[in-house]
């Protein structure tokens, strides 16, 4: 009777907690929701702010993640200069307030960027007294961050100067939630064979489908409830719902290779602004892509 009595006791606490988790997920989530949403009604100058804080933010958490992986000999050599990566970030995010920044500014950002990190390895090899120097490293790592993180979101703030901007970019973002919602459900109810277990056990090729199906869904709705023509925007109901979940993929991937479960702690319920903004990241980049390149 007693061992009941602690069995039915572990379950309420266990049921208690579980409550308070969604309920902090749920307000975390409302207020992201109010942000994103509001930053982009509010026009281009508020979106370009919201966008540039929730991107450096991420920057961040990339290279603390970089910053945690170390060599198999357990030595750490994951030498990185995140300064460099955020001027050129902010470089990136002014260039991208400009109309249609040409491609060569860009081009010539990504390259002073290189160059400054090789400056930077010099002198720390000259200062250090020959001293092991990580130049070809250190350059790659921080590259990466302003590829992977800074350049979607500068693509995104650019997106909202598109004829239908406003709407795209909404339709963009509830897609995204929407593939969320439907691959959490689907994985919960019919997940049953692993997607990619080595990466993130817990995906699974039903979550997977239902997620795509979810995307559609939300992005029929969108086009609806904005009278906007199907195509090309229907185009972002697949873009959301297969590369965003390639890109909560991708964050998996380097967070295991970090051994860290989440990218930061700044979103209660949710971990980092990497783990709640990975999806966007792909769908994002894609549609600039596709809608003011390839169309």
């Amino acid at each position: 009777m007693q061992e009941g009595s602690v069995v039915m006791a572990g379950s309420r606490s266990n049921s208690k907690l579980f409550n308070q988790e969604l309920m902090t997920r749920t307000i975390s989530s409302v207020f992201i929701v109010i942000v994103i949403i509001g930053g982009i009604n509010y026009g281009s100058f508020a979106w370009t702010i919201v966008a540039s804080i929730i991107a450096m933010l991420s920057l961040s958490e990339y290279y603390r993640l970089i910053q945690r992986m170390d060599t198999s000999e357990g030595k750490r050599k994951n030498r990185i200069s995140p300064g460099m990566g955020y001027i050129f970030s902010l470089a990136f995010l002014i260039a991208a307030v400009r109309e249609n920044p040409q491609p060569i500014v860009l081009a010539m950002i990504l390259a002073l960027c290189v160059c400054s990190v090789f400056v930077v390895e010099v002198f720390r090899k000259q200062l250090t007294k020959g001293a092991e120097s990580y130049a070809l490293s250190n350059a790659g790592r921080v590259i990466s961050g302003v590829m992977y993180v800074t350049v979607p979101w500068v693509c995104m703030i650019m997106l909202r100067d598109y004829s239908f901007g406003r709407q795209l970019l909404i339709t963009l973002f509830v897609c995204t939630w929407g593939c969320d919602v439907g691959a959490y459900i689907g994985g919960k109810l019919f997940g049953s064979v692993k997607l990619c277990e080595y990466v993130s056990p817990g995906k699974t090729v039903q979550g997977f489908i239902a997620g795509i199906i979810g995307s559609l869904i939300v992005n029929a709705c969108a086009i609806y409830y904005y009278s906007l023509p199907s195509y090309p925007l229907i185009l972002i109901g697949f873009i959301c719902g297969i590369a965003g979940q390639v890109g909560d993929l991708a964050e998996s991937l380097i967070k295991r290779e970090a051994g860290q479960k989440d990218s930061g702690n700044i979103i209660p319920g949710h971990g980092g602004m990497l783990d709640r903004f990975d999806s966007i990241l792909f769908n994002g980049l894609l549609t600039y892509l596709v809608l003011r390149v390839i169309l």
